[in-house]
């Protein structure tokens, strides 16, 4: 039927998957490229908002399978309403219009295209606690003779006039183990027959990590790299 025709090919500029690891891709004009390889398959259209029942519009994307007793009875009921198999992620992406989507309808890889430009967002790997050198850089106290232990030591924090640190000071802490985007990330290359996405260069978060891929937010801006001089005498 028509319905069913705008149903399957409904544009969602969006995707779930998780990170495989890094390899790397020859072009043509023989340059290595580095890129970090998205696996998505089996994402699912879970739920969808709409303007007048939510006051937004969106889709609910639910990913990789997942055993009842890893998630709670609200998840576990959201997705026997709509009979659906249970899904360990669950993400929404924001659209114009919902009513071209369907309840249980398979996202594919191919809502992206080479030479795109997108965003990508995942939890960072966890690092624990760490000091100041390796949380924020700092240059640590001088490595010559009598300083000892007191190398990486952030050195004085404490102020003359208000006699408290002011919020916000850098100081040692947890490293990692948030929520970080990447906001200028091309799309190098799709294998729609194994559900890959290749991305440039690398991706926040460990390797079977869970990753959300959207349109970047930012302006693109390319500039022509200029012709390799050949080498020779002059």
């Amino acid at each position: 039927s028509k319905e069913a025709v705008v149903v399957e090919t409904a544009p969602l500029k969006g995707i779930v998957g998780r990170k495989i690891g890094m390899t790397r891709v020859f072009t043509e004009d023989n340059r290595m490229i580095p890129v970090s390889v998205i696996h998505s398959e089996g994402a699912l259209v879970t739920d969808i908002k709409t303007k007048e029942k939510n006051g937004y519009a969106a889709v609910q994307i639910g990913y990789v399978d997942c055993p009842e007793d890893k998630l709670t009875k609200a998840q576990v009921g959201h997705l026997a309403k709509n009979k659906l198999p249970l899904r360990r992620y669950l993400y929404e992406f924001r659209v114009n219009d919902a009513a071209p989507f369907k309840v249980g309808q398979k996202v594919p890889v191919n809502v992206f295209a080479k030479g795109d430009w997108v965003q990508v967002s995942a939890t960072t790997k966890g690092r624990g606690f760490t000091g100041v050198v390796k949380r924020y850089g700092f240059g640590g106290l001088p490595h010559s003779h009598g300083h000892g232990e007191y190398r990486n030591r952030p050195g004085t924090s404490g102020a003359q006039g208000p006699q408290h640190l002011w919020p916000g000071t850098k100081k040692p802490g947890h490293k990692g183990n948030v929520w970080h985007t990447l906001t200028k990330v091309s799309v190098v290359d799709i294998d729609t027959t194994k559900n890959l996405i290749l991305l440039r260069g690398s991706v926040p978060g460990p390797n079977g990590g869970f990753v959300v891929i959207k349109p970047t937010s930012k302006t693109i801006r390319v500039v022509n790299r200029p012709a390799e001089k050949k080498k020779g005498k002059k």
